[in-house]
C-alpha cells in the first residue's frame, strides 16, 4: 500500500513538471514569436502561447483563488492540447503548410 502512495506522488511531480515545461516552452516560445514576427498573420504563436497559459499550473491555482473555479489538471492539459491541435490546423489551412512538419534534410 505505501508504495501506491510513492508512484503516485512520483506521477503527480512527472505531471507537474511537464505541465511547467509545457507552458515555458510553448507560452514564452509563442510569445517571443508573436515579438520577432508580430501578430499577423493569426498562427504567428498566438495558439503555442494560449496552450503554453492552459497548461500552466499557475493558471489553475489562479482561477481556484479569485474566481472559485476548480480546474482540474487533466482538464488543462486537454484544453492545452486542443489550442495547439487548433493551431496545427490553423497553419494547414490558412499557411497551406503541412499538419506535421516534416524533415527538410537537416532535421538531426
Amino acid at each position: 500500500m505505501k508504495r501506491l502512495g510513492h508512484m503516485r506522488m512520483f506521477g503527480l511531480a512527472v505531471a507537474w513538471f511537464v505541465a511547467w515545461a509545457w507552458a515555458l516552452l510553448a507560452g514564452v516560445g509563442g510569445l517571443s514569436l508573436l515579438i520577432r514576427e508580430g501578430p499577423l498573420p493569426i498562427t504567428n504563436g498566438w495558439f503555442a502561447m494560449f496552450s503554453g497559459i492552459a497548461a500552466c499550473p499557475l493558471t489553475g491555482s489562479v482561477l481556484k483563488k479569485h474566481f472559485h473555479v476548480a480546474v482540474p489538471a487533466y482538464v488543462q492539459f486537454a484544453v492545452a492540447l486542443l489550442i495547439f491541435i487548433a493551431g496545427r490546423i490553423a497553419v494547414a489551412v490558412l499557411l497551406h503548410r503541412p499538419f506535421i512538419p516534416q524533415c527538410s534534410g537537416r532535421c538531426w
